[in-house]
């Protein structure tokens, strides 16, 4: 399947190192309004986690500054979007309606509205649709989700999650909460759609925290309630710029025991009931090569993609904005209407 990669930046670098070892993709078109970045050139890429941009053969694939203009190319038969988020509607639903496949990253688009109108443009054209939320495809989460379905860990008493980077240096537009929807929207809607693949929609939620975006500073404590949980707990945001090191973390706490994982300490582990440690096997594979060789796996055998419905990736963009709201409430509880 023919793919056109759009936007060069630290998502897109990312993912064009996936597509290297996806045997049914191949790559046919970049987009990028960086001249640079059409030569191949990705040096110049930053992200917080990995390390600097490669350098890479664009010979043999078709170039564009413009993504409209991209979607006019008839061998293209797939977009994988990793533009500013402000662009992801737009763009999805043009890509959509020109009758190309889409794998959208994270967060599906700013608004719930937007959302709505990318499923219904995929509904309307019959073509696979799916936000790239790595966290459904990342062995460190996969294992815990899986315990969780699976009842391993007996009824689910508490469940915290924390995620944290220095604010982005790199990016013109990530500080800015009209294109991106702010550091908190989108770095936590990870742990968002995470608890939503894991437990469920939440009843209600309440939030405290503060944003500076000038300063880099963009954090929230958000709890999300369920009624058989007693309480699920979402952390962390931006805490100043390029220095701060990032980090993911999670502690689940059932009545058969508790799966801890923090991503400067090593693999997930189990401390069971008994009192004893117990390592998690995981499965050696990259969490973002997995989830778009499942991508390029629906759009090659027509099937939707139930892991990962666009559906839940709607209502993570609906539920972050909801502890926004609920943020600057300092903690009022709100209910989900999803």
């Amino acid at each position: 399947m023919k793919i056109g990669v759009f936007g060069l930046g630290f998502m897109g670098a990312t993912h064009l190192k996936a597509y290297k070892n996806i045997p049914q993709a191949e790559l046919a078109a970049v987009v990028s309004d960086i001249p640079q970045a059409l030569t191949g050139d990705l040096s110049h890429v930053q992200g917080n986690i990995g390390g600097p941009g490669e350098k890479m053969d664009f010979s043999a694939v078709a170039k564009y500054s413009d993504p409209f203009e991209a979607l006019k190319n008839p061998d293209i038969e797939a977009v994988d979007i990793c533009l500013p988020t402000h662009l992801h509607a737009p763009v999805a639903i043009a890509a959509l309606r020109a009758g190309k496949h889409v794998l959208v990253e994270k967060p599906m688009a700013l608004t719930g509205e937007e959302c709505d109108a990318v499923i219904r443009a995929a509904r309307e054209s019959g073509r696979i649709l799916m936000s790239a939320q790595v966290l459904r495809f990342t062995p460190s989460y996969t294992v815990a989700a899986r315990m969780i379905k699976a009842g391993e860990l007996g009824p689910v008493r508490s469940a915290i999650f924390r995620r944290r980077c220095a604010a982005p240096p790199w990016s013109v537009w990530l500080d800015k909460k009209k294109l991106s929807g702010g550091g908190v929207f989108d770095l936590l809607i990870h742990d968002v759609d995470f608890c939503i693949h894991a437990f469920g929609f939440p009843q209600a939620l309440s939030a405290v925290g503060y944003e500076d975006l000038s300063r880099g500073i963009d954090w929230v404590t958000a709890e999300l309630y369920y009624p058989s949980i007693g309480g699920v707990v979402i952390s962390g945001g931006w805490h100043h710029p390029k220095a701060f090191p990032f980090s993911m973390e999670y502690t689940i706490v059932g009545d058969r025991g508790t799966v801890e994982f923090n991503s400067a300490g090593g693999p997930p582990a189990l401390y069971r009931e008994d009192g004893e440690k117990q390592a998690l096997a995981l499965e050696d594979v990259d969490g973002y090569q997995a989830e778009i060789a499942y991508f390029v796996e629906c759009c090659v055998n027509g099937t939707q993609p139930d892991f990962c419905p666009p559906r839940e990736s709607a209502a993570a963009v609906r539920i972050a904005h909801l502890i926004d709201e609920a943020r600057s409430k300092k903690g009022e509880k709100i209910a989900c209407s999803l």
